[in-house]
């Protein structure tokens, strides 16, 4: 197994020169390597954990080597901002090499992991036998991996748990925090008609890739689209990747695109694009008029 990261990171740098960060300790089995090249020559899966909006210049630097038959494993939760697309999307748009596309989602926190507690994912693509493959040499008794039977349903509802996570840590700021059980119950509800309109299928949104990662989005001191929403609230800036950002974008134009109503993606793309105060807004969402719940 290699490991690349760029010189100009200082997490990969602390890695180079210590072999471990705040949260684990690398084998010494692991190669560390700058060179790009030297991660990919024999690699047969490659596993992509980067920032969503950085996806589609990483695909172009990829392009400029041999990438025919191998697998790459998105394991970031987003959507490209400005077009709304799907991040298995912008890899088929920008790779030029005959390759398979997978996508490794659901909740788990590092944090949790290197303590040996267990949790639950997907692994998901469009060829069912790369999704059997990935699942028979990734499992273990730490991460148990099921089958993902629906591309688009999990990268959407993987997503937008990020957006759900930010509006939960706006709740935590406000001392709303009682009112989680209805964001949990309407946010599903609302990603699982958009899931609908794209062509997947809704009941995906009550799988693991969305509801199942509720917990660890929207209520673990881990999260940082949580927190995120709770620095907002606070008026604190927030140093970390919040990927919910760019996703409450994306979904801002999804929702025209489709015309289909998004109120709290929606409600916390308004809050941050506009620094609008979030209090009333949010307490809108749950105190609109009276209508049945299906």
């Amino acid at each position: 197994t290699t490991l690349w990261g760029r010189t100009s990171s200082q997490g990969f740098q602390t890695l180079v020169e210590a072999r471990e960060n705040q949260y684990l300790r690398l084998p010494k089995e692991i190669i560390l390597t700058p060179v790009l090249e030297l991660a990919l020559y024999t690699a047969e899966i490659i596993i992509i954990a980067i920032s969503a909006q950085q996806l589609r210049g990483f695909c172009q630097e990829l392009n400029q080597l041999p990438l025919s038959g191998k697998t790459l494993v998105l394991c970031m939760k987003g959507l490209e901002a400005d077009s709304g697309k799907r991040l298995t999307q912008v890899v088929r748009e920008e790779i030029q090499a005959a390759v398979e596309v997978a996508i490794w989602v659901g909740p788990g926190h590092v944090q949790d992991y290197v303590y040996g507690i267990p949790n639950c994912m997907v692994i998901g693509s469009e060829n069912i036998a790369v999704t059997k493959s990935l699942v028979d040499n990734m499992n273990s008794d730490l991460i148990r991996l099921y089958y993902g039977q629906d591309i688009i349903g999990n990268e959407i509802g993987a997503a937008a748990k990020n957006v759900i996570g930010i509006a939960a840590g706006m709740l935590d700021g406000l001392n709303y925090s009682c009112l989680k059980g209805a964001l949990m119950a309407r946010g599903s509800r609302e990603i699982s008609r958009l899931v609908r309109v794209m062509g997947g299928n809704e009941l995906t949104v009550y799988g693991l890739s969305h509801l199942g990662d509720y917990a660890a989005t929207l209520y673990s001191p881990y999260s940082h689209n949580r927190a995120f929403g709770e620095s907002i609230i606070r008026g604190e800036s927030y140093g970390n990747l919040a990927e919910g950002v760019a996703t409450a974008s994306a979904l801002a134009g999804l929702s025209q695109k489709y015309d289909l109503e998004l109120p709290i993606c929606n409600g916390v793309h308004t809050i941050i694009e506009q620094k609008l105060p979030a209090k009333q807004l949010l307490l809108d969402l749950f105190l609109r008029p009276i209508k049945f719940e299906f």
